[in-house]
């Protein structure tokens, strides 16, 4: 029922390519028929899938006409809708071949299993443990066990093999099975040339594929160079081991390191009723995201051989090298030729890739972003000549480009050139432009994409073609600008804002640092005067310390006061000090100065700080020998002294 649906819905009449279009997405019947169905027919809408996918029409509705309908939705139309009925959903099975060692293992599991489940039963079929098994062979690379294999869009048949390094192989057969596998991992990194020929275009292409890209892989590479969609691709060239285009090229057994093929246009697969050596191709016809739109040259004559324009080796020079090493030589080169057929007066080109000119363009500061304006020059359209000297070169159109876009350019003349813009489209603006670029017919350029930076992705607001009048390109360029100002108007409101926030919050953490800082500087001041005042109590305690210790140490090394009856010469002496107290002592006549010295410094006078002095005459005894007696001094019998500190 599924297969008579796609049938009806796509106008494929032969049921053997609706049932592998059903495959293909594995038996989701609104992605098989949006897969065929080309965007200008309109795409099923989201709301209406859900009955789609479970709504079969009856045999009887599907076959009442033999045209295919002009629409998806005048398709659905037509079914009746009383002669629907629901049908369980089958889960979609898939097949694995598991190599270990000399060992190969058959699964089959439903796609809504684990990566896990699979090397719990290789567990008890192959008696590794899990946690020393490694699984190798996915297209997505290493995937942890807890993925689902419906999240990695698997072929009905797929081939893996375990690897084991912390279990040594017991057999010599183990060894070379192993060194094989480990060859295959290093053919994995190696580069492939394939020279593959379009043979309708009668031109080569030499490409580097690294071991680890699958055959379908190379195929969508091939249909965005001669734009026949994957499914419509005739190939001559592969090995018989190529079975599957999940296959890697590694695993494929194409020549190392060059191969070569060659591809076309399949002539029509209605017509592959019988399984002959041309349909013996068909498990390598698989629909891919590339394929949702078709060129729509493929229905109808081309362009250029209408008008006549199937060559163009009248001109004197392309407007851009083929194979350029990179974008700025590519624009230096189109820019003067530019200049050299339309003159001088045209937009000023931006100088460098796509990625430059985008960022020059989104994401600088608010008020200094622009429109990016994308030129897709193609030299095969009458269009080219007209929309370049009479639109791209006008006063008007220049002035407003110059002032309010940046102008990046491009030339889709060439296969590859144009192969090189799809790449870069797709990274920089997503797989729906890449698509829409890719559906122009030749004279329909050249094209004008208006290009505006969000803040979650670039958005494009419109694609003018090349049959336009100045005043109609002016009027778009102006709206494209009127939705570009808006915008503008909310990020210079959000920046301003962001700003204002940020330099409050500048000022406010400056003011905390300068107070922090103050802080730190008062509080270091104020421990370095408390470390000083420390330091120099300390100093004065151990100086007092030291003037007691010597007080203590003369006082008790003077000699025994002499009594006045003793007989000897006694030499009286009354001493004042600075604070008016006296000081007396008795001295043998015979004693020394020095005695008289100590016995003053001993009362806490030092010698270095004092002088001792006579009344009258004044006389400086402390200048007087230290080894010169009392009576050598004249203080005897008695005299009266006085203590005078030293200036």
């Amino acid at each position: 029922h599924a297969s008579l649906m796609v049938l009806a819905c796509t106008g494929i009449d032969n049921i053997a390519e609706a049932i592998t279009l059903l495959e293909l997405n594995n038996w989701d019947l609104v992605a098989a028929i949006n897969g065929v169905i080309p965007q200008e027919n309109g795409i099923l809408q989201s709301n209406f899938s859900s009955e789609a996918s479970q709504a079969i029409p009856h045999p009887s509705s599907s076959s009442s006409s033999s045209s295919p309908p002009s629409s998806s939705t005048s398709a659905f139309c037509s079914i009746n809708p009383s002669s629907r009925h629901i049908v369980e959903r089958q889960p979609r099975m898939l097949n694995f071949r598991v190599d270990y060692r000399q060992r190969s293992v058959e699964l089959v599991l439903e796609e809504g299993s684990t990566v896990g489940e699979i090397k719990q039963i290789l567990e008890t079929e192959l008696g590794v443990p899990v946690s020393k098994m490694q699984l190798k062979g996915w297209k997505a690379g290493d995937v942890s066990d807890s993925t689902l294999l419906k999240s990695l869009h698997l072929p009905k048949n797929n081939s893996l093999y375990v690897l084991t390094p912390d279990i040594a192989p017991t057999l010599a057969g183990h060894c070379t099975l192993q060194a094989s596998l480990d060859a295959l991992q290093e053919s994995l990194n190696q580069n492939f040339l394939l020279v593959i020929s379009h043979r309708e275009a009668q031109r080569d292409y030499s490409l580097n594929f690294p071991g680890s890209r699958t055959i379908q892989e190379v195929k969508r590479n091939i249909s965005d160079l001669t734009n026949i969609p994957v499914r419509h691709q005739q190939w001559e060239g592969w090995p018989a081991s190529a079975s599957d285009d999940s296959m890697t090229l590694a695993a494929s057994g194409i020549s190392y390191p060059c191969h070569h093929l060659s591809v076309c246009r399949r002539s029509s697969p209605a017509n592959a009723q019988e399984p002959t050596e041309e349909c013996a191709d068909v498990h390598m016809i698989s629909d891919s995201e590339g394929d949702d739109f078709e060129d729509a040259s493929e229905f109808g004559v081309d362009d250029s051989e209408m008008f006549g324009m199937g060559s163009s080796s009248c001109r004197k020079s392309p407007m851009m090298p083929e194979n350029s090493e990179n974008e700025a030589d590519a624009l230096l080169h189109f820019t003067a030729e530019f200049s050299s057929r339309y003159g001088e007066t045209h937009p000023m080109f931006f100088i460098g890739s796509l990625e430059a000119a985008s960022q020059e363009a989104f994401y600088g500061k608010a008020r200094d972003r622009k429109l990016l304006a994308i030129y897709l020059h193609n030299d095969d359209s009458v269009l080219s000549n007209v929309f370049c000297s009479q639109m791209m070169c006008a006063d008007s159109i220049v002035s407003y480009l110059s002032q309010n876009f940046i102008t990046w350019a491009w030339d889709v003349t060439k296969e590859a050139n144009k192969a090189r813009l799809l790449t870069m489209c797709t990274r920089h603006f997503g797989s729906v432009v890449t698509q829409t670029i890719r559906t122009y017919k030749t004279d329909q350029f050249p094209l004008l994409l208006v290009v505006m930076g969000k803040r979650t992705s670039n958005e494009v607001l419109n694609v003018i073609q090349g049959n336009t009048t100045v005043d109609e390109l002016m009027m778009r360029l102006m709206g494209a600008m009127e939705i570009f100002t808006a915008q503008q108007q909310e990020d210079i409101k959000d920046e301003d804002e962001r700003e204002a926030r940020e330099m409050v919050k500048r000022e406010q953490d400056e003011a905390y640092r300068l107070s922090l800082e103050a802080d730190r500087k008062k509080r270091e001041a104020q421990e370095r005067e408390e470390a000083e005042q420390v330091r120099l109590e300390q100093m004065r305690k151990e100086q007092e310390e030291e003037k007691e210790a010597i007080r203590l140490s003369l006082e008790q090394a003077l000699p025994p006061e002499p009594d006045e009856e003793s007989g000897e010469q006694i030499s009286k002496l009354r001493i004042r000090t600075p604070s008016g107290e006296f000081l007396e002592r008795r001295f043998l006549g015979s004693c020394k100065l020095q005695v008289l010295f100590d016995f003053v410094a001993s009362k806490g006078y030092p010698f270095e700080e004092f002088k001792l002095l006579t009344t009258f005459p004044r006389r400086i005894i402390t200048q007087l020998d230290p080894g010169s007696t009392l009576l050598e001094a004249k203080l005897f019998p008695q005299e009266t002294l006085f203590l005078e500190a030293k200036e």
